[in-house]
């Protein structure tokens, strides 16, 4: 019986396009380059952070996010952000009684973004208020800490099987690999990912159908 379904954020609830955009512009670099780093370092199992670090070596990543911040430019998230489908998938799962739970790789800052939006969700987590991130296993004990059910009770949907759908598997949950975004797409035909994943899915309104099998 599935009792709570956790969330991925980035690409799988929100866009990533404002937050690579806004680095981008910041460094003075196009879009375009910074976006196809992105791709590539992900793509070799690397941090995306590794594509700053490609374009202004010995960057201190938290000196100049403190710097945006400072300067006005910092992380902005709204309504635009959010994909289409989320706010009625999760009103469903609500509805059908299931705990929302929002836990990904973000910010302290992300966090309140998201808490801002008044999503239909639980609770809302992000790696940087935890103090650890995925695919550590800490993460995920967090994970399940937030849910309050059992592993087999609770199901992890992301877009990123490395730093999703498979560590999540090691912890016990049950997953869900979302066809969406770069990594989404990139990987779901990987037979791997189809044999971890216990559903693979186009739309988050897909997953009350999985609630009742």
């Amino acid at each position: 019986m599935i009792e709570t379904i956790v969330f991925d954020i980035g690409e799988t609830l929100v866009r990533d396009d404002r937050y690579w955009a806004s680095w981008a512009d910041w460094l003075g670099v196009s879009r375009h380059t910074l976006s196809a780093l992105v791709g590539a370092v992900t793509a070799q199992g690397l941090d995306n952070a590794e594509a700053l670090r490609l374009l202004r070596p010995g960057i201190d990543i938290a000196a100049e996010y403190a710097a945006r911040e400072a300067a006005g430019r910092g992380e902005r998230l709204d309504e635009a952000d959010l994909y289409d489908d989320v706010r009625p998938a999760l009103t469903m799962l609500r509805e059908l009684g299931v705990r929302v739970v929002i836990a990904g790789n973000q910010t302290i800052r992300a966090g309140e973004l998201l808490r801002d939006l008044d999503l239909p969700a639980d609770f809302i987590a992000t790696s940087g208020e935890w103090g650890c991130a995925k695919p550590s296993p800490d993460f995920f004990a967090r994970v399940l800490g937030a849910s309050q059910a059992p592993a087999q009770d609770t199901v992890y949907v992301g877009d990123h099987p490395m730093n999703d759908t498979f560590p999540a598997a090691r912890a016990g949950l049950r997953t869900v690999h979302l066809r969406r975004g770069p990594w989404g797409h990139l990987w779901a035909a990987d037979p791997q990912v189809r044999k971890t994943a216990d559903w693979v899915v186009d739309s988050l309104t897909d997953l009350p159908a999985i609630v009742n099998e």
